[in-house]
């Protein structure tokens, strides 16, 4: 028996320290256990990965939730299945296009009709790295889904969120804006050469210059506005990056990932935290890895940048362009 004992240890020292280490590089759980019943959250992207797993937690945690996906058949299955597994009731299917204008809005118009408030909105759902395409209204998919789509939906809300305050705005972003670029002369790759890597990268630092240009217009206002890369995540986001299509990466480099990689449930725990955190109420306009407050790309703090991108934005989804809302007044 006693042969057996240093093997043993060995194994369950290395297990250890392997989980250990898997839960410091991916966050761990959200370490706040803030209950939200009575508050409605909209999640985009609700019916797989990372925002299936959002919405269970905070449909656990009491919330009213408003799943937004474009396919609804999996949607309701989503739905359901949460209502089953949360006993809560209170979760709903309703259908978004991202990559529609008219759907975006036909959305927000459902919303602001039926819902008294929205206390959360988080925009989740995304495409990554896919091949050349544009939307309904003749965007690139990467830029019109990952920032357009959500900056016409949240646009679309805001009075909503501004009649809720305390509210929140949630944008998942990505660790690739550090080397996005934003192109003003061919936002949508009609001219130049399609690269499917820098057109993801340029949506991803658009959601985080979005995110800041947003909280300073609604700077007095009580809606917070703050985005977060949610760490390396084994989602079907990732199904056009040809990860694990070789022999080579399939073989050699599958241990590798599994131990640095997430699985949806982690991976939602970000957005959870920024949803739900009692100790971020007011914080406003800042960058997350995972759930640690970091400086984005000298990029995306560039404010003229941001104005820019703002205005033209508003001009390719059809929104008028606003100045900054003023500061409210101290009382």
């Amino acid at each position: 028996m006693s042969k057996y004992i240093l093997p043993v240890s060995v194994f369950g020292t290395v297990f250890g320290c392997a989980v250990l280490l898997k839960n410091h590089v991916t966050g761990g759980p959200c370490p706040s256990q803030a209950k939200i019943a009575g508050k409605t959250v909209v999640i985009t992207g609700a019916n797989t990965g990372i925002g299936k797993e959002t919405a269970k937690e905070l449909a656990k945690r009491g919330g009213r939730i408003i799943m937004g996906c474009r396919d609804m058949e999996k949607c309701e299955a989503a739905a359901k299945e949460i209502r089953g597994q949360t006993l809560n009731p209170h979760v709903y299917a309703h259908h978004i296009d991202l990559a529609s204008m008219k759907s975006i809005r036909l959305f927000a118009e459902r919303v602001n009709k039926e819902e008294k408030h929205v206390d959360v909105l988080i925009n989740n759902a995304g495409v990554m790295r896919c091949p050349a395409g544009k939307t309904e209204d003749g965007f690139d998919i990467q830029f019109g889904v990952n920032h357009l789509g959500h900056f016409l939906l949240t646009n679309l809300l805001l009075e909503k969120l501004k009649d809720s305050a305390p509210s929140r705005v949630i944008n998942i972003a990505s660790l690739a804006h550090i080397i996005g670029e934003i192109d003003f002369h061919d936002l949508n790759w009609d001219t130049k050469k399609f690269d499917t890597r820098k057109a993801y990268c340029q949506s991803k630092l658009a959601n985080v210059l979005f995110t800041r240009e947003l909280s300073q217009r609604l700077e007095g206002t009580g809606v917070t506005v703050n985005c977060l890369h949610p760490g390396v995540v084994a989602t079907a986001l990732g199904r056009h990056t040809g990860l694990h299509q070789s022999a080579f990466s399939s073989t050699v480099l599958s241990p590798f990932f599994t131990l640095l990689v997430k699985g949806p449930e982690l991976g939602a725990q970000p957005s959870i935290y920024l949803a739900v955190a009692e100790e971020l109420e007011g914080v406003t306009g800042r960058y997350y890895d995972v759930m640690t407050e970091k400086e984005p790309a000298p990029q995306a703090l560039d404010q003229e940048v941001s104005r820019k991108l703002w205005e033209a934005s508003a001009r390719l989804v059809g929104l008028e362009s606003e100045k900054p809302s003023s500061p409210a007044p101290v009382v």
